[in-house]
């Protein structure tokens, strides 16, 4: 299945386990362009932490009259199991989502043909992926990886259309996936990854040989 053959859902969170979820924002790449986006803010089951609140920039009165995230389920549930979810150092949102809701509707697994779970992954992570594929890229920050593939031009115009006003930066969390999805593009342009298929960047995403192997089900690349 090729990587583009799919909508593949890059979600940023903002927030954190201890206080909950204030900020969601999710873009969809597929066909090798940002189809789809959402964001909004989220009420949190607990205090945002005056830490937390000088990295995101949203505070308690922000969010006030949000809706909790759990409030979105048919839209998270809805998205698993059209495409899998992508993020960059993924685990972050794996354990949010799951703090939220432990398992998805059964979906598509997306690594094996034919394959369902109940989880939220497998997962696309460009965090672990770049690094790889790239070896000189030094810094696997999102920030600096952006730079690196002079990717700044293209985020700002896409931020400019698709996120809130005030919400147009790194720690954002519509920006952040925004800047993910066209990371993972601008990594798989290259000619030597033209056949990059969805299950080959599962398998590369997780670090874990034993999950690798897992995932691996014949020639994925």
């Amino acid at each position: 299945m090729p990587w583009c053959a799919v909508p593949i859902h890059f979600l940023d969170f903002e927030g954190s386990l201890a206080g909950g979820v204030v900020e969601y924002g999710v873009a969809v790449l597929h066909g090798g362009e940002v189809v789809e986006t959402a964001t909004r803010l989220c009420r949190p089951s607990g205090a945002i932490r005056r830490e937390d609140s000088a990295v995101h920039g949203i505070g308690a009165a922000d969010v006030a009259d949000a809706a909790p995230l759990a409030a979105d389920w048919e839209r998270f549930a809805g998205w698993r199991q059209r495409g899998p979810l992508a993020a960059h150092f993924a685990g972050t949102e794996n354990s949010l989502l799951k703090a939220t809701w432990p398992y998805a509707r059964q979906s598509p697994e997306f690594a094996r043909a034919g394959a369902t779970t109940n989880d939220w992954g497998p997962w696309i992570d460009t965090g672990r992926l770049v690094p790889q594929l790239f070896r000189g890229v030094g810094s696997a920050k999102l920030e600096d990886l952006v730079t690196q593939f002079s990717l700044g031009a293209e985020l700002a115009a896409l931020a400019e259309k698709h996120c809130p006003p005030t919400r147009r930066r790194y720690h954002a969390a519509l920006y952040d996936a925004l800047a993910a999805a066209l990371l993972l593009r601008a990594a798989l342009a290259r000619p030597e990854f033209a056949g990059a298929t969805v299950p080959w960047l599962l398998e590369l995403s997780s670090l874990d040989p034993v999950r690798r192997e897992s995932l691996r089900q014949g020639e994925l690349f």
